[in-house]
């Protein structure tokens, strides 16, 4: 590799190694070593989590691959912890009571919005939940726990939540806890990113509505950035219909084919952890093959409806660890634009999501 992956290890994170198992513990209180009844324990972004006992123990079952392990209790501080599912493992935490609530820091700041959730909401859905079909189908339970922050100076707005944001998702069937650490969007250039943690739960429903939700889940997955990274990891790229191109050194502004996207400059397995690294030094052009962009998509970005593919872009800030199941760290190190950027928290599936095998393509170029 020509970029180094570097490794973060902070306080609150810990990096750990270790074939498919259980994950299971303890969760007291670190001042008193009380038990904390209740404690949240979850695999963010997949179907896995559950809730600590009387006695503060939880145990997890998580399948082989790569995942972050948030720990929570009203009041006190998270914890994060950074695994490779590899065998049983066990752990017991100690939470901190939180010190300056957010509730309390949002209260004193400024910067709030007073009727934020009236003049912002609508723009916060749009680009937080989607503009998507899927979009359509879902509804935030919870809006009061916004709170919205603007910053005159540079015109950026900030939104922040009290509690967990509870969406519920008839597209693909699905009831999410988001834990929101931020979202952000600068007005001047358009740019919006959210970072936060989310636990999935399936929706419980007929057999007319599990045929349809899998379908829905087949169609969001196929052509997505978790199909396009495990094919990276596999080294099915091109069987899965994905073709990477980049910036060319003759011009900045032109992109050229990675003939070779498993070229050591740009890839390189990693047999001592099973983990795949990843590197783009330029803009990357990412093209699904096998499915024409969403109408709705072409109408609002104003681009001609005969597109026949699917493009995205990715800028890489530092090299990324892609683990089986498709998840990689770190995950601020992507920045999307194009069809992934549009395609927000409706039409994405969790970590643990298998869409069995694929579905025969009814031919590429048709318009939904």
């Amino acid at each position: 590799m020509k970029h180094p992956f570097l490794f973060v290890i902070s306080f609150f994170s810990t990096v750990l190694s270790f074939a498919q198992g259980t994950i299971s513990g303890t969760v007291k209180d670190a001042e008193t070593g009380q038990p904390l009844e209740g404690a949240s324990v979850f695999a963010q972004n997949t179907t896995k989590g559950t809730l600590s006992d009387k006695d503060g123990a939880f145990r997890l079952y998580l399948d082989k691959g790569g995942y972050e392990i948030v720990v929570s209790f009203t009041g006190y501080t998270s914890k994060t912890i950074n695994l490779e599912v590899n065998g049983d493992r066990t752990f017991n935490l100690q939470l901190e009571k939180g010190e300056n609530a957010l509730s309390e820091v949002i209260i004193k700041n400024s910067n709030e919005v007073p009727d934020g959730w009236e003049k912002y909401g609508k723009f916060f859905v749009d680009h937080f939940i989607g503009t998507t079909p899927s979009a359509d189908s879902c509804e935030l339970l919870n809006p009061q726990a916004l709170k919205f922050l603007y910053f005159k100076r540079n015109d950026r707005l900030k939104v922040l939540a009290t509690e967990p944001l509870q969406v519920h998702n008839k597209a693909l069937g699905y009831n999410l806890r988001y834990e929101l650490d931020s979202f952000v969007h600068f007005f001047n250039s358009g740019l919006s990113s959210y970072r936060g943690k989310c636990l999935y739960q399936a929706m419980e429903g007929d057999t007319t509505a599990q045929a349809a939700w899998n379908k829905a889940r087949k169609d969001s997955y196929y052509g997505s950035r978790l199909h396009f990274l495990r094919a990276y990891y596999d080294s099915t790229l091109t069987k899965e219909g994905f073709t990477v191109d980049l910036y060319t050194a003759e011009s900045p502004t032109k992109f050229g084919r990675l003939r070779n996207p498993y070229d050591t400059a740009y890839y390189s397995y990693i047999d001592s952890s099973a983990n795949a690294e990843l590197w783009f030094p330029e803009k990357a052009s990412i093209t699904y093959t096998k499915k024409a962009p969403e109408k709705r998509y072409l109408e609002q970005n104003k681009l001609p409806l005969n597109v026949p593919v699917q493009i995205s872009y990715v800028d890489l800030a530092d090299a990324i660890l892609i683990k089986a199941n498709g998840y990689f760290t770190e995950q601020k190190s992507w920045v999307n634009q194009g069809y992934w950027s549009w395609k927000n928290l409706a039409d994405q599936l969790p970590y643990d999501y298998d869409p069995g095998p694929p579905a025969p393509q009814a031919g590429s170029g048709q318009l939904k």
